[in-house]
């Protein structure tokens, strides 16, 4: 299909992103929800579908959902209910699933992106309360599907975009910007891979211009970023190819294929009503108090964006390093630490950006693995801002520091790094290089002043590299220019 053909035609794409909460104990019963146990171990007799059990209602849920509201400038609502969203599924015992239909408690929201070299606004129609299902476990035996429960009852965000997304580009980065606020909040770990962040994607297409939408698809089983970009690519061009060649677009679900890079059918579209949607009978409405509307606002920290525009302001800091450094809240809370102990606010950003997060790559770690303390790292930082050591010593030190719990200042005098400032030491040097070479001393005085470097070269030689090379070069200057 050429690209004038697709060029031709315009993508709606809305995303629903479940989060699940980091909250001790289940939604509505009193149960770990501690990621990788046993199968069938963390649960109760409610997750087990037990007739006569009754739901008790997480607080944390209700506390986590706000955050996640106002961090997305949604309305909170002071009155919502629950509802039983009605369907069978072998993973889930009750055979309803405990939601939120009519009144989510978070509603009309936004949240900013950039894609593409452009920032654009994208609407949040809601953000709702619900539990988790079990899950099916199709490939461990060949004749049977296993059913784990431990999942069952685990509290569960919903967060339901407007359909304001127009390309597979803007999907990957609105997700983004999801993961980060929910971590930011400390709400959710974001770990795709895991389950804890699910995304599935509604996916149509119209010819430019037309305000009407078109029929929509939705895609499930995208178990990370690029495979929610790949995915939604897929179907943009599945769904203009037939068109194109006259075919009509069905509303079903699809499950994409990582391996085969394609989707295949799972089931014809439910609409709302075939859930049979009823009021939760045993959960009371749920109401935000004044109080605790304050209280949570109180407890928010600061977000991404506001955190990025004080490290531009306060540090002096580049737009794009700082959007770097406040990507991760616990990389900017390490970098704001090591500032704690060293008033070298660019020094400790160039070497965060460098060689810390080339060490996290390396190693596949977070920062909150990574073996340098704030304190240790200041204080390498400090030997440089304080010209003990150069700048290829303060690279050789820090990777000597990854390897165990010595201070920059003993590794750089046990490895024979500390630099040399005292002008005592080193007249004698520069003095004997400059009288032993009178040749060049010469030539530069007849204007090759790219000899200065040769000069520079034999003291830190003479000095087995202690020398402090700025001190160096004023020294020689002063001395040939004489």
């Amino acid at each position: 299909m050429s690209s004038s053909v697709k060029d031709n035609y315009e993508a709606v794409i809305g995303l629903e992103v479940h989060a699940q909460l980091l909250t001790e104990s289940k939604a509505f019963a009193p149960v770990s929800t501690e990621f990788g146990g046993s199968p069938n171990t963390q649960v109760t007799p409610l997750c087990l579908g037990h007739p006569g059990t009754l739901p008790v209602l997480n607080e944390n849920l209700v506390r986590y959902i706000i955050k996640m509201g106002l961090a997305t400038n949604c309305e909170i609502s002071r009155k919502s209910i629950f509802a039983r969203k009605n369907y069978f599924y072998p993973d889930l015992p009750k055979g309803y699933q405990i939601s939120q239909y009519e009144t989510p408690i978070c509603h009309d929201g936004h949240i900013g992106i950039t894609a593409d070299g452009y920032d654009k606004e994208i609407g949040i129609t809601r953000i709702h309360m619900e539990e988790d299902a079990g899950k099916s476990i199709h490939d461990q035996d060949p004749f049977n599907t296993l059913i784990d429960l431990n999942r069952a009852g685990v509290p569960l965000i919903e967060i339901v975009s407007e359909p304001d997304i127009r390309t597979p580009k803007e999907a990957y980065e609105y997700l983004k910007r999801i993961k980060q606020i929910v971590q930011y909040l400390e709400i959710c770990d974001g770990n795709m891979e895991e389950g804890s962040l699910r995304c599935d994607a509604n996916v149509s297409v119209r010819p430019k211009g037309r305000e009407k939408f078109g029929t929509r698809t939705e895609l499930k089983n995208m178990n990370s970023f690029r495979n929610v970009e790949r995915a939604i690519q897929y179907e943009i061009d599945r769904q203009i190819e037939l068109i194109e060649s006259g075919g009509k677009v069905v509303q079903q679900t699809l499950l994409w294929d990582a391996d085969k890079m394609k989707t295949r059918l799972m089931r014809t579209k439910e609409e709302a009503h075939d859930y049979r949607y009823f009021p939760e009978p045993d959960i009371p409405p749920v109401v935000v108090t004044d109080e605790m509307l304050e209280d949570i606002k109180a407890d928010l920290p600061e977000m991404p964006d506001v955190r990025k525009q004080r490290f531009v302001e306060e540090f002096n800091m580049s737009s794009d390093d700082a959007q770097t450094l406040t990507e991760d809240r616990y990389l900017a809370d390490y970098y704001e630490e090591v500032l704690a102990h060293t008033d070298s606010p660019k020094t400790v950003a160039n070497l965060i950006l460098t060689e810390v997060l080339r060490t996290l790559n390396d190693r596949s770690i977070s920062i909150g693995e990574f073996p340098i303390s704030a304190d240790r790292l200041a204080g390498l930082v400090e030997l440089r801002e304080n010209d003990k050591i150069n700048s290829s010593a303060m690279t050789e030190i820090f990777n000597a520091m990854l390897e165990n719990d010595k201070s920059a200042e003993d590794l750089a005098e046990e490895m024979n790094l500390v630099q040399v400032s005292d002008t005592g030491f080193l007249e004698p040097i520069v003095d004997e290089v400059i009288e032993d070479h009178p040749d060049e001393v010469e030539r530069y005085r007849d204007g090759k002043k790219g000899l200065l470097g040769f000069f520079i070269g034999q003291v830190m030689q003479r000095s087995q590299g202690k020398a402090n090379p700025e001190l160096v070069r004023e020294m020689i200057s002063e001395r040939l220019e004489a």
